[in-house]
C-alpha cells in the first residue's frame, strides 16, 4: 500500500509542479508582455480542473505516508526525529502555498485586470517555487537532504 500511495503522490506532485512550471516560464511571461489577464484565466480554467484535484491528492496521500513513517502527530512538531524535520518543513510549505492560494483566490483574482497583473504574478512566481520545494523536500525522505 505505502509504494501505492508514494506513486499517486508522485505523479500527483508531477501535474502540480509541472503546470506551475509551464505556468511561471511560459504563460506568465506572455501574459506580462501582452497584459492580458485573459490568457491567464484561460490557462487557470483549464489548469484548475487537474491542478487542484493533484494537489489535494498530495496533500491527503502526504498525509497518509507521512503518518505511516511517524504514527506520533506531536512529533511531527515537537520532535527533533529527523523525519519529523521533513515533515514539518512539507506542512510549512503546505500552509505557505495555502496562504498565497488564498490570498490570490480572494484579493488578487476577484480584481485582475491589466493594472494588477503583476500581483498575480507575485503569487505564481512564488507558488513554483514551493512546488519545487515540496519536491525537493519530498527527496529528502530518500536523501537525508534536510534531516
Amino acid at each position: 500500500m505505502h509504494d501505492f500511495l508514494l506513486l499517486i503522490h508522485l505523479l500527483a506532485a508531477t501535474v502540480w509542479t509541472g503546470g506551475h512550471i509551464i505556468l511561471s516560464t511560459i504563460i506568465l511571461p506572455e501574459v506580462l508582455r501582452e497584459r492580458s489577464p485573459q490568457k491567464l484565466i484561460q490557462f487557470e480554467s483549464k489548469y484548475e480542473k487537474v491542478g487542484m484535484p493533484a494537489f489535494i491528492i498530495q496533500v491527503v496521500t502526504g498525509l497518509i505516508l507521512a503518518y505511516q513513517l511517524l504514527p506520533d502527530l506531536k512529533a511531527w512538531v515537537l520532535s527533533t526525529h529527523p523525519v519529523a524535520r521533513v515533515i514539518l518543513l512539507k506542512l510549512t510549505l503546505l500552509a505557505l502555498t495555502i496562504g498565497f492560494a488564498l490570498d490570490a483566490k480572494f484579493r488578487v483574482l476577484p480584481k485582475l485586470s491589466e493594472k494588477n497583473l503583476t500581483d498575480m504574478a507575485w503569487h505564481i512566481v512564488p507558488v513554483t517555487l514551493l512546488s519545487v520545494l515540496f519536491v525537493v523536500v519530498g527527496v529528502s525522505f530518500r536523501t537525508g537532504w534536510f534531516s
